[in-house]
This record gives structure tokens, C-alpha cells and sequence, in this order.
């Protein structure tokens, strides 16, 4: 039997019977590559050609022209089966920015904006790399390619909450967080507090409500009537919710509302009170309110947990919060007080009848290790 080599020739004659014998080994790669999902079609050709059929023939099964099954052949022949099967690399076209320009552009990108824009763009960054003679010449394309290889984002921005984590901060994390921890008690309920804005809008003509086949409608133009304040108290794991709308958050209406959750609570030995750093959640704005003698007996019924600095997060009067917002607020107009106090209300009475409780699963020894400290770091 004939090799290879003395099947072919460079002058082959087309019209003539293309013959190839694929060895063992050669037959084992090409079915391991047929028994996958995809089936490649130069290896379909060289088995079918291997098997005596013609290049017409092993081209029909395929579904490719004589020619190409004749080309595929001639590659194997010249080049044995890797070169038949699997193109040989091609260099591609050279790199429009090397990797000198591409660090100039990426120190730039890290620093800030021009002046006039609040953020970079992939346009602006490569108008600013031609401006600032960084690069001759340089397409957006290829500014997101290089800031998508340097996982780089610039015109993200992450807002950041945690201060610098000393000793008094993980003090008072550990604190709350304890507080937290511990079993429903009523003898020594856990109250969160915190107040939140609220701008009255009163509308100038009325809104159209909603038919079939059209959604409510409100005019853009509004009067605006001040601000309001609304003080979000609640008790997590009871789920008791203490809203109460106020003309200002002073602190001798911060004092009327400390008495009233004292009120709603007359025989627990304390109460855990959650607030942050506020200067009016002291016992000061009990004393301005009822004087230094009931102001403090009054004080003395609290025991204060305050939220480290930056770390308001941890109070879980900011659900109530978020609560109050999306459930009652929301986008609509709101124009005076008396209007705001019976929503909230009302709002009040339903949630206080489902008595929707606050789950909070974040524990010191998650804080530990997402914030990377140990407790031996705060000395009590």
C-alpha cells in the first residue's frame, strides 16, 4: 500500500480520486472528536474519504461543495490531521494601544473628571486621552475594552458608611449588636427611634384617578408648604410601631414622644432605647421639657444604646423608616399636618394589627468578620 506522500504530489489533478488512509491513532482522534455534542465537519469529510467515498460524496454528507471536502484532504495530506481539522494561528491585527497608553489613560480615568462634568463617560475618556496628548488617536470601543480588562467603572461611585474603625466604634457596634441578639423580653423591651423628613406638597389641581384603559393622572405643578417631621419608633422583634408626625424635631417634642412610649410601657423595669448621634437624643431634652428633677427620673426609666458614628445603619428604626416611606408616603402630595398625622395614622393602626416584626440576622460574629476586627481590639 501507498503512504501518503506517494498519493500526492503538489500538481494534484482535482478530477482524479482523492485517496487518504487516516493510521489508528489517527482514527481514535477523529472519533473522540465526533463523540461530542459538536461534531466537526472536517473530521466528518477525512472518516467518510477514509472510508473510500469520494470528495463529492463525503461533501453531499455534509453538506459542503466537492472543492472544500477536496481542500480538506489536501490539508491532511500536506500537513497530517491537526492541520486538516484546526486552523493555524493568525497573528491578528496589532493592538491600537499599547501598554504604555493604556496605563497612562487608566491614571488618568482613576483621577477626576475634567471641570464641568460630574462623572467620566467612555466618550469624554477618549476625547480627554487626545486632548491631554496621552495618545494620538484612540475610538470609545476601545476605551471600554481597556476599562472592561481592568474591571475599571469610573462612573460608578459606592457610597461609603463605615468610619475609621477605633476602639469606640467597635464598642458601640458590639453593644447594639448584643443588644440585638438577645430574646424577646417584656420586662425589658428594645426600642429603636428616628425621625424623618417630610416635605408637604399640596396640589394645584386635582389629580384624575384611574379608568379601564388609562392610568391615574397628576399635573406636574404644586405648592409647597414646608417641611413636617415624622418620629419612627419601633420595637423589632414585637413588631409595635410608634410613628408620630411633628412640626419640627426639636427637642422638647422629642421629650413629648420619649413620655409617650413611656406611656405605652408603665411597668417594665427598662427600656433599651436605639438612637444615633443626634445632639437632641440626650437626657437634656428631658430636662428641658419637665425640669432636672422629673426630666431625669424620667431619663433614668431608658437605658441608652447609641450607634457608633457613621454607623446609623445598625438602628433598625431606619427599616421603619423605609417602611413608613414606601407603605404611606410614597409619591404622593402631601400639603399640611393634620393631613400627614391622619395618614400616618392610619397607617399606624394597620401595621400595629398585622404586628409586623423587624428580623435582623446581622450578629457580632458576622461584623467581626466582614469588618475585620477581633474583640480583644475594644477594651471595655
Amino acid at each position: 500500500m501507498l503512504d501518503n506522500s506517494e498519493r500526492y504530489s503538489g500538481g494534484m489533478d482535482k478530477r482524479k480520486r482523492l485517496q487518504i488512509a487516516l493510521s489508528r491513532q489517527e482514527r481514535r482522534q477523529v472519533e473522540e472528536l465526533l463523540s461530542g455534542w459538536v461534531q466537526p465537519v472536517r473530521a466528518l469529510v477525512l472518516r467518510q474519504i477514509d472510508e473510500g467515498r469520494t470528495t463529492v460524496e463525503a461533501g453531499a454528507g455534509v453538506g459542503i461543495s466537492a472543492k472544500a471536502a477536496w481542500e480538506i484532504g489536501k490539508r491532511y495530506l500536506e500537513g497530517g490531521l491537526q492541520a486538516a481539522i484546526y486552523d493555524a494561528h493568525r497573528p491578528g491585527q496589532k493592538p491600537l494601544l499599547d501598554a504604555e497608553h493604556g496605563q497612562r489613560i487608566i491614571a488618568m480615568v482613576c483621577g477626576p473628571p475634567p471641570a464641568g462634568r460630574a462623572r467620566w463617560s467612555v466618550r469624554l475618556i477618549a476625547q480627554e486621552a487626545v486632548k491631554r496628548k496621552l495618545v494620538e488617536h484612540v475610538g470609545p470601543e476601545t476605551v471600554r475594552i481597556l476599562l472592561q480588562s481592568h474591571d475599571l467603572k469610573p462612573w460608578r461611585e459606592k457610597m461609603w458608611c463605615v468610619a475609621q474603625l477605633d476602639q469606640e466604634y467597635i464598642r458601640r457596634i458590639e453593644d447594639v449588636l448584643a443588644l440585638y441578639e438577645k430574646a424577646l423580653s417584656e420586662e425589658e423591651p428594645v426600642v429603636c427611634i428616628d425621625e424623618n423628613p417630610v416635605v408637604l406638597h399640596r396640589d394645584i389641581r386635582a389629580p384624575k384617578p384611574a379608568i379601564p384603559g388609562r392610568v391615574a393622572r397628576r399635573d406636574y405643578e404644586y405648592k409647597r408648604c414646608g417641611t413636617a417631621n415624622v418620629f419612627c419608633g419601633v420595637e423589632p422583634k414585637a413588631g409595635w410601631h410608634f410613628p408620630k408626625p411633628t412640626a419640627t424635631r426639636s427637642a422638647v417634642e422629642l421629650a413629648d414622644y420619649l413620655v409617650e412610649i413611656l406611656a405605652r410601657y408603665p411597668e417594665v423595669r427598662t427600656i433599651h432605647l436605639v438612637m444615633d448621634n443626634l445632639n437632641t437624643h440626650a437626657r437634656k431634652s428631658l430636662v428641658k421639657r419637665y425640669g432636672e428633677k422629673l426630666g431625669g427620673l424620667l431619663w433614668n426609666r431608658f437605658t441608652a444604646h447609641y450607634t457608633p458614628k457613621h454607623g446609623c445603619w445598625l438602628n433598625q428604626a431606619e427599616i421603619e423608616v423605609s417602611l413608613l416611606s414606601r407603605q404611606c408616603l410614597g409619591q404622593r402630595r402631601i400639603g399640611d399636618l393634620p393631613a400627614l398625622c391622619g395618614e400616618v395614622h392610619a397607617w399606624e393602626r394597620r401595621i400595629n394589627q398585622n404586628r409586623t416584626t423587624i428580623d435582623r440576622e446581622f450578629t457580632r460574629k458576622q461584623a467581626r468578620r466582614k469588618m475585620h476586627y477581633s474583640i480583644t481590639r475594644a477594651r471595655y
